[in-house]
């Protein structure tokens, strides 16, 4: 194998740069006579282009592009041309260091200044114009520069890409080499983006054993939380986590787990291993709610109550029903209520009554609305005119620490708490909720029990409502719509299993199609409904899998190709396998709470700012979420993708006016009736439903929604009694 070359030089332009991995292919002008330029190839963080940089690496010949040189590492280089130097000491490296004073520092120190200043920055203190905070500005700068380069090399020989060497750097700054290269296990727990796999890959590179306990320890507790989150169980059971970890590893199962219980990374209860946070949050629900609540409102006459409810009723123009007015009558006398019920039950004309009626009942008293996401509490705030919020944007949660502001020593400053959608709320996140509330008096969780429970692990709204500790009431009659409406009566038909399409010819359509033909007969009905009058963001797109021919890739892709072609009057940007194009539609994947946009919400991309304009240096990409203006850099594109195909776990909590939904054999692992039931209840005017028909009712019927395994009613057995 032949020795690598050594070349120096600058970047003259970038041709490509993948935003997430870094990958880059420039062009490079060596730094010799004849300033020749060269095509370079490798993984680069983003830096200027006038740095000067020595790379080690080999000519190879592409195919295509000819004679390309391939980098394994670099590292910049102190420039020692008087021009240069004046314009690296004058940048943003060095801040308080203008062009006047860098120019001096040049003509006292000479072309050497930089290599003269790194070994004694006290030879400022002749040059003209010279202070203190100068001098410390370029010491610390020359410090500085260049200082992450040995990490760096280290972590990409080690395999490691420039994206997830951006996250080390965002956690442990300055001592992510030192602290990584001592156990790159703790990254599972410490790094978000890091699982496993990937841990493993740069230990092993590194020179870990395969059986080094921390290794064994590690793969043990991803297991536990992988199939935690795969099942969306509270816990593995003793002999399924045992068949698993001895299917990929050939060590002492029992010796391993117990080191993890002895170091209190695992629990172990009877047959059942828990992850400590699961655990904790299960065990803290039940505590909570058995204390809750720490403080009483006063109580209000029930004629009182019913006297307002009449002149409510009479001011809206509506008459609520009997299990409406026993929600309104629960509300006001328990301090913890459920009401659930399907589409169109009338869920939100009950929450719009109890927020009117607390007012008036409890006037120097404050009331907050919350849901899991950002635009069901934008739905709360539009019919109730109430303030709404994120229950992680209410709890003042942290990216980075991914902890709450608002907790129990520093509890919501709030009497009353409506909480919508609760299905989607998980076992982790309704124990912070919580801990929030110790001055809260009243509670209620609103949702429907029939949708998808929540992504990550538990089913809290069907535990609370079998542990039978608290007051639940259901709601039937449908209101929403006319009772004729197509897609009311098809859930409502989901519910009790007795479906009859036959019926359901005015609102719902069906396209029998085999999978090859389901895109381009979406794509049709897609170009159908813009050409009526209808926008991208009223058309939604649902499937349940993100890889196949009707999946959310392939179906984004498609999509985006007809709505939003490729056009030379708008910019676009590559992001992965992914081209993002002024006025795409986007999904908000992960939770931004500086931004205040959150998982699922949906926006349009409105500007793609290049590197070359950019005052930063940096590919921006911006998005419009319903006046929110949210501007991305490589740092995070991660968080954005296509919106025209979303999951169905994306689009919960939200309603469109076209919903449209292949029903196909690739799907049918992920097809649940859950599923099913919360996709066709997205729709608000139109369900398109495209595919098998007879899946569709197979699905329904046989119903192989499984519930999971959690030990909530256990808990809250113990701790609270059953209501008569």
């Amino acid at each position: 194998m032949m020795d690598p070359i050594e070349i120096q030089g600058k970047i003259s332009h970038v041709i490509y740069q993948d935003e997430q991995s870094r990958y880059t292919v420039a062009r490079f002008r060596l730094y010799d006579l004849n300033e020749k330029l060269v095509t370079i190839t490798g993984y680069l963080p983003e830096m200027p282009h006038d740095i000067l940089l020595n790379l080690k690496g080999s000519y190879v010949e592409h195919p295509r592009f000819g004679m390309q040189f391939k980098i394994e590492t670099f590292h910049r280089v102190l420039p020692d041309e008087p021009e240069s130097i004046i314009t690296f000491l004058s940048s943003p490296l060095f801040p308080g260091i203008g062009k006047k004073f860098a120019e001096s520092v040049v003509e006292h120190l000479g072309p050497d200044c930089l290599k003269l200043l790194k070994e004694d920055s006290s030879l400022l203190k002749d040059v003209k114009g010279y202070t203190p905070k100068k001098e410390e500005s370029i010491k610390a700068g020359l410090l500085n520069y260049g200082e992450d380069e040995e990490a760096i090399r280290f972590f990409t020989t080690h395999g490691l890409g420039i994206r997830n060497i951006m996250r080390l750097d965002r956690v442990y700054g300055k001592e992510a080499y030192a602290l990584v290269k001592a156990n790159p296990y703790r990254l599972i727990e410490e790094v978000d983006g890091i699982g496993f796999k990937t841990a493993d890959k740069l230990a092993l590179s590194i020179g870990f054993d395969l059986d080094d306990p921390r290794r064994l320890s590690a793969a043990l507790i991803a297991m536990t939380m992988e199939e935690c989150m795969r099942r969306g169980d509270s816990y593995v059971l003793y002999d399924h986590l045992n068949q698993l970890f001895e299917k990929n590893f050939q060590s002492d199962f029992e010796a391993i787990l117990f080191t993890c219980v002895r170091e209190n990374k695992l629990i172990l209860l009877d047959d059942k291993v828990y992850h400590p946070s699961q655990y904790k949050a299960e065990q803290g629900i039940a505590h909570l709610l058995s204390q809750f609540p720490f403080q009483d409102l006063s109580p209000i006459d029930e004629m009182v109550l019913n006297d307002r409810i009449d002149m409510h009723e009479q001011a809206i123009g509506i008459q609520y029903d009997l299990s409406q007015k026993e929600a309104i009558h629960t509300f006001f006398k328990s301090p913890f209520t459920i009401m659930t019920g399907g589409p169109g039950t009338g869920k939100s004309t009950v929450i719009g009554a109890m927020i009117q009626l607390f007012r008036q009942l409890y006037p120097s008293h404050s009331l907050a609305c919350a849901a899991p996401t950002g635009r069901a509490s934008k739905r709360l705030f539009e019919l109730n005119g109430v303030e709404s919020y994120t229950i992680h944007s209410l709890l003042k949660w942290d990216l980075e620490s991914n902890t709450f502001g608002m907790n129990e020593k520093q509890p919501l400053a709030i009497d009353c708490l409506i909480i919508d959608e609760f299905s989607m709320v998980d076992t982790w996140l309704f124990s912070h909720l919580l801990d929030a509330s110790a001055q809260v008096k009243k509670i209620i969780l609103v949702g429907d029990q029939d949708q998808l429970p929540s992504v990550a692990p538990g089913q809290v709204l069907r535990d609370l409502i079998a542990s039978k500790r608290f007051p639940v009431i259901t709601l039937q009659h449908i209101y929403r719509q006319k009772e004729g409406s197509d897609v009311i009566q098809l859930a409502h038909q989901m519910r009790i299993k007795e479906l009859d399409f036959k019926q359901l010819t005015n609102d719902i359509k069906w396209f029998k199609a085999p999978a090859v033909e389901v895109k381009n007969i979406i794509i049709n009905l897609v170009q159908q409904a813009l050409a009526k009058g209808y926008g991208i963001q009223d058309i939604q797109v649902l499937a349940p899998m993100y890889s196949g021919l009707a999946g959310i890739d392939n179906l984004n892709h498609a999509i985006q190709k007809v709505v939003n072609p490729s056009d030379f009057t708008k910019r676009e940007l590559k992001v992965g396998t992914t081209t993002f194009r002024e006025e795409d539609k986007i999904l908000q994947l992960k939770n931004q709470p500086n931004d205040d946009v959150y998982n699922g919400d949906i926006g349009i991309l409105v500007e793609v700012v290049y590197a070359s304009e950019d005052h930063l240096k940096q590919n921006r990409i911006i998005v419009d979420f319903d006046g929110r203006i949210v501007e991305y850099t490589s740092e995070n594109f991660m968080n954005i993708t296509l919106a025209y195909c979303v999951s169905v776990h994306k689009a919960q909590g939200s309603e469109y006016p076209i919903v449209i939904l292949p029903i196909v054999p690739e799907h049918r692992f992920m097809h649940s009736k859950r599923l099913l039931y919360t996709a066709i209840t997205r729709a608000s005017k139109s369900l398109i439903l495209i595919g098998d028909p007879d899946r569709f009712t197979q699905t329904t019927l046989l119903d192989r929604d499984e519930a999971r395994a959690t030990c909530l009613i256990e808990y809250l057995n113990q701790s609270i009694e059953v209501l008569d």
